[in-house]
């Protein structure tokens, strides 16, 4: 007797000679679906074991150079090299797609930055990824400091204020809401810049910044100062 042909067949039966004629009849197709996502799968294993380690592992190392220039503010060699070891740009165009690629951007456009490129130090500082960190704020500051340096003043006020979002942090947060203050009073924006003034007094009032915004204040009219 045919399996599921007999008298006695169960619904269960029945279910089970329906998902054995469904593979029967759609075989070809459900074997290849499994084979291209097991191949996907391997693939994906296969290239963080024997292309992405292995690079991130090279990539560490040359970057840990690039960290010793930019701690004693070697920033041409951050940039160029010493022609011996790799410099910042020769990690960023080697070794893309890494974490130490993602973190020499951020050595660039810091250099580039101290070193009067503004145009650089936007396009490294731009590419850099913080993945949430504080240094994504700090590389906003920066990146509105360049901007300041360029001399487009509503992107510096922006990436100051993107900077200080993080109130996580109190010394970042109020330096980089002071420089959106002074930005703005550069721009004639004086109703703005009382608002960033006001909120370092208020919000901030431990900060370094606080300690002397009595005399901004007073400089844009909202108090006196005996």
């Amino acid at each position: 007797e045919e399996f599921g042909k007999g008298k006695s067949a169960t619904g269960a039966d029945v279910a089970l000679l329906k998902a054995e004629n469904f593979f029967l009849k759609y075989k070809k197709p459900i074997i290849g679906a499994g084979v291209a996502i097991l191949a996907i799968v391997l693939g994906f294993l296969a290239y963080n074991q024997f292309v992405k380690l292995p690079n991130e592992q090279k990539a560490d190392k040359a970057l840990a150079k690039v960290q010793s220039w930019f701690e004693m503010d070697s920033l041409n060699l951050v940039i160029k090299g010493d022609g011996q070891s790799q410099s910042a740009q020769n990690i960023v165009k080697k070794y893309s797609g890494t974490d130490a690629a993602n973190l020499a951007n951020y050595y660039l456009g810091i250099s580039y930055l101290k070193t009067g490129d503004a145009n650089n130090a936007i396009k490294y500082l731009t590419n850099f990824d913080g993945k949430g960190t504080v240094m994504t704020n700090i590389a906003y500051g920066a990146l509105g400091d360049a901007y300041m340096d360029a001399g487009k003043t509503d992107k510096g006020i922006e990436f100051y204020k993107k900077a200080a979002a993080n109130a996580k942090n109190i010394s970042i947060a109020s330096l980089y809401t002071f420089r959106a203050g002074l930005a703005s009073e550069q721009a004639g924006k004086i109703e703005d810049a009382k608002k960033y003034y006001q909120t370092i007094k208020d919000q901030y009032p431990t900060s370094f910044e606080a300690s002397t915004i009595d005399k901004y204040l007073a400089r844009l009219g909202v108090l006196e100062i005996n």
